[in-house]
């Protein structure tokens, strides 16, 4: 039976098997070991060094080579043949380690697109704005405002120009002025930042979500800059926000198959102007004739519309915005000294069979035949999930050997012994420098880095990116390390980890190791300094006020119930015949009958036949 919450069980926390001090152990025995052998090479060098300084000095080292040299030595066929065979089976073994070796990829910098001031959107203004735009009902207002402020979201982040207009615009022609915007501005300055033409660039991966007109995105940018007819191009569409990780790996892919390597420009983006919901006004038929009049009188406009409970499609509204991210990849060796990281592994996981994890964000249409995305209840749950496996993947690739071996212990405690022990979580921290963790919402990186347990030095990229540029889908993990290299700055042979989610559902994680050391102040993260610990103090007091307001709910259904459980005043015939019975047992000498039948008790109080107890007659 489950220990009932309160008591002493259920209050004692679940201990690790093995513990974690083994872990630090192990990993301290591993660095002595390292150490050790190190300097066991170096002994044995300094006698082999100081055998053959003695021999030389006493003049017997070069008669000894003569002599070596000058014997004849006899060789029979078995020998070539064995020799034979062991040069063959060397050379095999050398080229399948050479063929199996896939050719580097280095990062040669990326660039993450800083919206002009005109486009911020405070609260204020979005709150305005909405209402103010006839969309929305008071009840949706209201949810809106709510999550808002509890969003982590600061009053600087950014709405597309179309937005911003009285009455809002949101049709074909404005999202691709966004598109624009945000993807030619981001390209544009990593060309001058990295001296690339356009022209050089051999492949092209564009991913954005939710907004795939015909030309497509890469075509766009194709156009504009001028690039090769014999470009390799892709367009990326309806992989959500973990997109941005499959285009990396994507472009990854296609210049391992270039013989002389080639330069990939990656350009994650999403676009918001079109996928700004609305909730109707009214409901019923009435609301949908009038619903039906506007959409026939905005043709070429898409809105969502709602009446009704589903507040999940209105979600997106407060917490995406606008922002864009290029990267520039090249798989040249001649670029390695000028690149900043090279690539290390990349795991992807895609728990689309499952029906649970393929419709938790599922876009759909609504009883009034208007778009949206709709986020499941069970979305955090199967966002565990997936990063469960993916992190299950990805261990074997870059924990260390101690903790591989706390796992491997906990593994068959569990499976072989049978022991009932909680499943130990490997340490990150212990393979990773930086957290680049998708910023999708206060809860997702707050129940991230508790999951992985990190300090507010490795929360604060993802923070960041939240409060300062909202959720902007694929191109989060690019914003937060852009606020590493900004802020933190990289060191020669760190480990970089981006990790992205998106609807299918897909949770995929990128690996980078440094080359340099990176310091480098971007255009995104210059109206930071002297702001650095704002995101994380603002995350921390709406932490504290949502357990203060959890406190208080607790206190008030504490006090509804007791209220309930009182037991009320009897009233009427009932709380009559309680007095009565509370009256002391009479004899018949303290009793008289009256005229009326009643009888006379103790201290005057007249009972009549009914029961009635009346006032006592004076």
């Amino acid at each position: 039976m489950a220990p009932e919450r309160g008591s002493a069980a259920a209050r004692t926390p679940r201990q690790d098997f093995p513990p974690r001090w083994v872990g630090k152990a192990l990993k301290v025995a591993f660095a002595c070991t390292h150490y050790a052998a190190v300097a066991a090479a170096a002994l044995l060098a300094y006698f082999v060094s100081a055998h053959l300084l003695a021999a030389h000095s006493a003049g017997t080292l070069l008669p000894r080579l003569q002599a070596a040299l000058d014997a004849s030595h006899t060789l029979q066929a078995s020998h070539l043949l064995a020799a034979a065979a062991a040069a063959v089976l060397v050379g095999a073994v050398a080229a399948l380690v050479l063929r199996r070796r896939q050719p580097p990829v280095y990062l040669l910098d990326f660039e993450c697109y800083r919206p002009e001031d005109k486009n911020k959107v405070t609260y204020n203004r979005f709150i305005t704005g909405s209402r103010d735009s006839g969309f929305f009902d008071a009840a949706a207002m209201d949810f809106q405002t709510r999550i808002l402020h509890k969003s982590g979201l600061s009053d600087e982040t950014f709405f597309p120009p179309g937005l911003h207009l009285d009455p809002p615009e949101f049709d074909m022609a404005w999202a691709r002025q966004e598109a624009e915007l945000v993807m030619f501005n981001a390209v544009a300055d990593l060309l001058a930042k990295t001296g690339l033409r356009p022209r050089q660039v051999d492949v092209l991966v564009v991913n954005c979500s939710l907004f795939n007109p015909t030309p497509s995105l890469s075509a766009m940018v194709i156009h504009h800059f001028g690039m090769r007819s014999d470009i390799d191009s892709y367009n990326l569409g309806g992989m959500g926000c973990s997109a941005g990780m499959i285009a990396v790996d994507l472009a990854a892919k296609m210049l391992r198959e270039r013989s002389k390597g080639g330069y990939a420009l990656v350009v994650s983006t999403e676009n918001i102007t079109q996928n700004w919901f609305v909730w109707r006004r009214g409901g019923g038929e009435e609301g949908r004739e009038a619903a039906g009049r506007e959409a026939d009188s905005r043709a070429t406009r898409h809105f969502a519309r709602y009446h009704g409970n589903e507040r999940s499609m209105l979600i997106p509204n407060t917490i995406f915005r606008m922002g864009s991210a290029a990267v520039l990849l090249t798989s040249k060796a001649s670029e390695r000294h000028r690149s900043k990281y090279e690539l290390q592994h990349v795991v992807r996981v895609h728990l689309g069979a499952d029906d649970a994890a393929y419709k938790c964000v599922f876009q759909r249409p609504d009883e009034g035949r208007f778009i949206g995305v709709e986020l499941s209840k069970d979305l955090v749950g199967v966002a565990g999930r997936a990063m469960e496996v993916n992190m299950t993947r990805l261990g074997p690739l870059v924990l260390p050997w101690s903790e591989k071996l706390m796992f491997a212990a906990n593994w068959v405690a569990r499976r072989t012994l049978r022991l009932t022990v909680p499943k130990y979580v490997p340490d990150f921290k212990q393979a990773f420098n930086h957290f680049c963790l998708h910023a999708g919402g206060r809860g997702v990186v707050e129940g991230l880095s508790k999951q992985l347990g990190l300090g507010p030095r490795q929360m604060a990229p993802s923070a960041n990116t939240l409060h300062w540029y909202g959720n902007t889908s694929s191109s989060t993990v690019w914003y937060s390390f852009g606020f590493v290299e900004s802020v933190q700055g990289v060191r020669k042979g760190d480990i970089v980890w981006q990790i992205g989610f998106g609807s299918g559902f897909k949770c995929n994680s990128v690996v980078w190791r440094a080359l340099r050391d990176v310091h480098t102040m971007h255009k995104a993260w210059q109206h930071i300094e002297g702001r650095e610990g704002q995101a994380l103090e603002t995350l921390q007091r709406i932490a504290a006020e949502t357990a203060a307001e959890r406190q208080q709910k607790q206190v008030d259904a504490t006090v509804t119930v007791a209220a309930h459980q009182r037991p009320r005043p009897a009233t009427g015939a009932a709380a009559d015949a309680a007095a009565a019975k509370q009256l002391p047992k009479q004899g018949k000498e303290d009793t008289a009958p009256l005229p009326n039948g009643s009888q006379r008790a103790n201290g005057g109080v007249r009972v009549l036949r009914n029961g009635k107890v009346v006032a006592p007659v004076s």
